[in-house]
């Protein structure tokens, strides 16, 4: 791994940054396709993607800080000058409240923008969870065993008793270190779901159209069914029946995106849609 990629005098740039980069980059490109698909500039497409990366880091950093006040507490300075503690679903929300607002300024219904940004939302997250990957942001998961379980020495956040950590019998966080000791690559699992995700929305996104929403509400079922999955491994507290806190947004993600895909398919059955005329369909 590598967490630093190189200092220019003061400034740091970091693998996470990078990865964070490539991964709206990417997302640009899949954006502008989608947009023009629905009859929109791609500009417009550029204009969302940068509010949704503004509003997405802010609000991913609110809500590390927040789960993590007494560390950011003892250390300010780590609320800005960071390469880690960025959490995605803060992240999610961020960019969806702007995604509101975004929608009602240019007068684009949301359930629409929200498929077109389905997509490129899903690969540029699988891209993204690369960073936590290089960096060792401590985003790994629980000691193992198994062939591809690997070590993070050089860690952004250290390899130590204090971020190596396993569960306890009450499901809380315990120190797992020992010399030699490798874990789950939770960032690698996750980028492998979330790209297969992509795929399956990418290549559905045409038969989803005769609705606003569907092409959302299948992101929701697909990315809270992986994130529910990888969480099992993952070095996170149990706080409810055996599950963590990410595993019960993830689980409210799947409930809405099933009710909200059912009623959507529901109404569209009872009302299909003309085909949209004038559209390029790349």
């Amino acid at each position: 791994m590598i967490p630093i990629l190189f200092r220019v005098g003061p400034i740091t740039v970091y693998s996470y940054g990078l990865m964070i980069a490539l991964g709206f980059l990417a997302a640009d490109i899949i954006l502008r396709r989608e947009f023009v698909r629905h009859g929109y500039g791609v500009e417009l497409a550029s204009r969302l993607l940068l509010v949704s990366l503004v509003s997405g880091l802010v609000g991913s950093r609110l809500y590390d800080i927040l789960e993590n006040l007494p560390t950011y507490l003892a250390d300010p300075k780590l609320m800005i000058f960071s390469g880690s503690g960025f959490v995605f679903f803060g992240g999610l929300i961020g960019g969806i409240l702007a995604s509101v607002v975004f929608a009602g300024y240019y007068g684009i219904p949301w359930l629409r923008l929200a498929d077109m940004a389905a997509p490129a939302l899903l690969l540029g997250h699988a891209i993204g969870r690369e960073g936590c990957q290089l960096s060792g942001d401590g985003d790994w998961g629980l000691p193992s065993t198994l062939p591809w379980a690997m070590a993070y020495p050089n860690a952004i956040v250290g390899w130590n008793s204090q971020t190596v950590l396993t569960l306890d019998s009450s499901g809380q966080l315990v120190s797992g270190y020992f010399p030699g000791v490798r874990v789950h690559p939770t960032p690698v699992y996750e980028t492998i779901l979330y790209f297969l995700g992509f795929v399956v929305l990418w290549s559905m996104r045409k038969r989803l159209s005769d609705k606003d929403g569907q092409v959302f509400y299948l992101y929701l079922i697909l990315a809270g069914a992986s994130r529910f999955v990888v969480e099992f491994v993952r070095i996170n507290p149990r706080v409810l029946l055996g599950l963590s806190e990410a595993q019960l947004i993830a689980i409210a993600m799947v409930v809405v995106g099933l009710v909200g895909y059912t009623l959507s398919y529901m109404t569209s059955a009872k009302n299909p849609l003309p085909q949209k005329a004038g559209l390029t369909q790349p």
